[in-house]
C-alpha cells in the first residue's frame, strides 16, 4: 500500500501535512507535495535512463501540472509530454520544455499553431488527417514538425475513451503518404498507450501488446525506407522498468507516478529508489450513528483505490482505519472510515492522512508544496489542480 510505503520511506511527509493543517495553513481536501523527494526521482531516474541510453519526457497531470514540481522535474528531465494543449501551456510557462504532444488528446487544429510556435520535440497524430493539420500550421511558420504515428493492432489494449490512432496494417501507407503529400511534417517515429501495465498477481510491470505493435510498425516502416527513430513507450516508467523498455526496443520513456513515488510497484515492492512524495490531507467533517467517520473529499479520482486513512487525534497514536469503496457515480463530497477500535476517540477537525494513486488534474484538491527546513516544514505555495497560484 501507498500509505505504507510512505510511512516507510518517508514519514516526515505525513507529520507535515498534519503540522500544516493544525496551524491552519492547509485546509482539507488537498495534496501534500514533498518538493525535494519530487527533485530526487527526477534526479535518479534521469541517472538511469542516461546509463542505459533511453530518453525521458516527464508527465505533471498527476500533481495537478504544479509549477514548482514542473521546474523540479525539469533541471533534470527537460522535456514533458503535455496530455492536452491546456498542460502544454502550463508546462511552457514553467520553464519545461515540450516533449511529446498529443499522445492521449490530440491537438484541435485551432490550436496547433500556437503550440509549434513553444517548440515541442514530437506531436503525436492519430491520423493522416492530423498530419495534415499540423502541416499546415507548420508551414505557415517556415518549419518542418516531427510526428509520432499512434499506431494500434488489433489485439491491443486502450482504456476507455482512450482509444484511436492508425491501424498497424496502414502504418506504412499513411507515412509514404505523410512523406510525399506533407512537406510541413516529417514521421519520426512511433507511439501507443498503455505499453507497459502491471499484473497484481505477479507484481510486475509487464508489456502489453501495445508495444509489440510498436516493434512491428517500426519495422515495416523501416524496411519501406522510412527511418524510425523514436519508439515511445509510455505508462509505467520507472527506475525498475527502464531496462525492460530497452531491451523490448523503446527509445523513449515517460515518467508520471515515479516521480511521486505512486505506482502499483512502489504499493508492494517498499525497496523501491524512488520515495514516496505526495500525501492526501483531509479532515473529519463528522460521525454517522453506526459509527463511520465522515472525511472532506474533493481527490478521490476513481482509480485511485485508497484503502486506509491514519486519523490523528490530538494526545493519541494515529488511529488507521479503512476507506470504504466509493460508488463512482456519485460525487466524493466526502469518503467515510470504517469504524474500529479507538474510533469513539475521533473529534470533528481532526487531520487525516491518506496515499493513493492520484491524478489531480480531474479533482477540485488544492496542491501545497513544501521542503524540509532544520527539520520543520517549508510551505512554499498553495496551488489549484491546474497548477495555479491561490
Amino acid at each position: 500500500m501507498l500509505l505504507e510505503f510512505t510511512l516507510k520511506r518517508n514519514p516526515a511527509l505525513v507529520d507535515a501535512a498534519v503540522e500544516l493543517h493544525r496551524a491552519g495553513r492547509i485546509p482539507p481536501d488537498t495534496f501534500v507535495l514533498d518538493l525535494d523527494a519530487v527533485e530526487g526521482n527526477a534526479r535518479i531516474l534521469a541517472d538511469a535512463a542516461e546509463h542505459l541510453g533511453l530518453h525521458l519526457y516527464f508527465v505533471s497531470k498527476q500533481f495537478g501540472r504544479n509549477p514548482m514540481a514542473i521546474a523540479a522535474v525539469a533541471r533534470y528531465i527537460p522535456r514533458a509530454t503535455a496530455i492536452d494543449i491546456r498542460e502544454a501551456a502550463r508546462l511552457h510557462q514553467s520553464g519545461a520544455g515540450l516533449g511529446n504532444v498529443g499522445h492521449l488528446v490530440q491537438v484541435p487544429n485551432a490550436a496547433i499553431e500556437p503550440l509549434l510556435r513553444w517548440s515541442p520535440a514530437v506531436v503525436t497524430v492519430f491520423s493522416y488527417a492530423k498530419a495534415e493539420a499540423v502541416s499546415r500550421a507548420a508551414s505557415s511558420l517556415g518549419m518542418v514538425q516531427p510526428i509520432l504515428l499512434r499506431v494500434c493492432g488489433e489485439r491491443d489494449h486502450f482504456f476507455a475513451g482512450q482509444e484511436g490512432g492508425i491501424p498497424l496494417e496502414d502504418a506504412v501507407a499513411t507515412a509514404r503518404r505523410i512523406r510525399d503529400q506533407l512537406p510541413g511534417v516529417r514521421v519520426e517515429g512511433v507511439t501507443s498507450f498503455p505499453c507497459l501495465l502491471f499484473d497484481a498477481a505477479r507484481e510486475t510491470f509487464c508489456a502489453t501488446p501495445n508495444l509489440q505493435t510498436l516493434r512491428e510498425a517500426k519495422a515495416a516502416l523501416e524496411q519501406a525506407g522510412i527511418p524510425v527513430a523514436q519508439v515511445n513507450a509510455p505508462s509505467g516508467s520507472c527506475v525498475a522498468t527502464l531496462p525492460e523498455l530497452v531491451r523490448l526496443g523503446a527509445t523513449h520513456g515517460e515518467p508520471g507516478h515515479a516521480l511521486t513515488g505512486s505506482t502499483p510497484l512502489h504499493a508492494v515492492d517498499h525497496e523501491q529508489p524512488e520515495l514516496p512524495a505526495m500525501v492526501y490531507l483531509s479532515e473529519v467533517s463528522h460521525t454517522l450513528p453506526d459509527g463511520r467517520v465522515a472525511i472532506y473529499g474533493g481527490g478521490f479520482y476513481r482509480r485511485g483505490h485508497p484503502r486506509t486513512g491514519l486519523v490523528f487525534s490530538h494526545g493519541n497514536p494515529p488511529l488507521r482505519l479503512g476507506v470504504e469503496d466509493l460508488d463512482p457515480t456519485q460525487i466524493d463530497y466526502y469518503r467515510f472510515l470504517q469504524p474500529g477500535a479507538g474510533s469513539n476517540r475521533i473529534s470533528v477537525g481532526d487531520p487525516v492522512v491518506l496515499a493513493f494513486r492520484t491524478q489531480v488534474f480531474v479533482t477540485r484538491s488544492n496542491v501545497a508544496v513544501l521542503r524540509h527546513s532544520d527539520l520543520r516544514p517549508q510551505l512554499l505555495g498553495l496551488f489549484d489542480p491546474f497548477g495555479r497560484p491561490l
